[in-house]
């Protein structure tokens, strides 16, 4: 069983082989969304997070190279793991010049699928992974101590956060200079992986404008970047 459950969607019409890889990446300790169409496959991307996408290129409605282009243009990184009937080079290059980033060919090996899964996940983790900013960090005249979930703004008030304030924080600032999606910010914070609204989200940053920043109408150091997520700068 893995430590702590990846959530992978799971993009297949034919229902026999979907149930059989859904059992098995359940047994391995995975959670499994299904989408057994296009459309449906956009719109669960559209509103949840998901650790990995396991995706036949031959879908009603919507196929899967056209998802996988459209998941790229929307800045998403989720690790894309193809499967397709096909065993032609011409489509194996087109899956991955369209942003694929693994390949299989049916009928594969379920062994060999389930290890290119693990490590698709685990690099996509790696890659994730910021240096720790540790239990106190400064920025401008700014001091946030994440293990007291306090801080002292610029002109030297104390504020106590609430645990998720301290939570973002922390994820913000260790993603600095990098956009934080609004699926990865619900998915570490909140601990769910569809997100009803980004109102919570957008009071939480302009909660720390106004503790953080010496003029909250253009802020320095946090940042909504439209339709996408927020960034931490310094």
């Amino acid at each position: 069983m893995k430590e702590s459950k990846a959530i992978i969607l799971l993009v297949e019409d034919e229902e026999n082989l979907h149930e059989a890889l859904k059992l098995n990446l359940e047994m391995e300790g995975y959670e499994v969304v299904s989408a057994f169409t296009g459309n449906e496959a956009l719109a669960k991307i559209g509103n949840e997070y998901f650790d990995l996408i396991i995706m036949d290129i031959m879908l009603p409605e919507v196929d899967g190279i056209s998802i996988t282009e459209s998941v790229r243009i929307n800045n998403n990184e989720v690790p894309i793991l193809m499967l397709s009937a096909k065993n032609s080079g011409a489509d194996r290059v087109l899956g991955l010049k369209k942003g694929a980033d693994d390949y299989l060919t049916k009928p594969f090996n379920l062994e060999e699928l389930l290890l290119r899964v693990d490590k698709l996940i685990d690099k996509n983790k790696k890659i994730q992974v910021k240096e720790s900013v540790g239990d106190v960090y400064e920025f401008g005249n700014n001091r946030i101590d994440f293990k007291a979930q306090d801080a002292i703004t610029w002109n030297g008030q104390q504020v106590e956060l609430s645990k998720k304030e301290a939570m973002l924080l922390k994820l913000l600032i260790e993603n600095k200079g990098d956009v934080v999606t609004r699926e990865k910010i619900l998915q570490v914070v909140w601990g769910y992986n569809v997100y009803p609204t980004t109102r919570t989200i957008d009071n939480f940053i302009l909660s720390f404008r106004k503790y953080f920043e010496e003029d909250s109408r253009n802020p320095r150091y946090f940042h909504s970047v439209r339709g996408v997520g927020y960034k931490y700068t310094d």
